[in-house]
């Protein structure tokens, strides 16, 4: 008998689309408070799922969804941090 792997699936948090956990980037609140990108997905702390699109973040911000997920309020030079960090991606 062969056994499928499940791949992991997350909910963007922008758009509200199901999709594979490798497709998506992570937003983690680490135990300091500090909000950043994890392209690893290993880092301590709370975490959110994104699409890597503006679109999908300028979303998740205007809504408060992404403040919501991390249970934090996101300063605004935080939100400008994320627009830049996730131009490089």
């Amino acid at each position: 008998m062969v056994r499928t792997k499940k791949i992991p699936q997350r909910i963007c948090v922008g758009c509200g689309e199901t999709k594979d956990k490798k497709a998506l980037i992570r937003v983690v609140r680490t135990p300091e408070g500090e909000i950043l990108f994890d392209p690893t997905g290993k880092k301590s702390g709370r975490g959110a799922y994104l699409c890597v699109s503006q679109d999908c973040l300028n979303k998740a911000i205007k809504a408060k969804r992404l403040e919501k997920a991390l249970k934090q309020a996101i300063t605004p030079d935080v939100i400008e941090q994320l627009k830049a960090q996730l131009g490089d991606v």
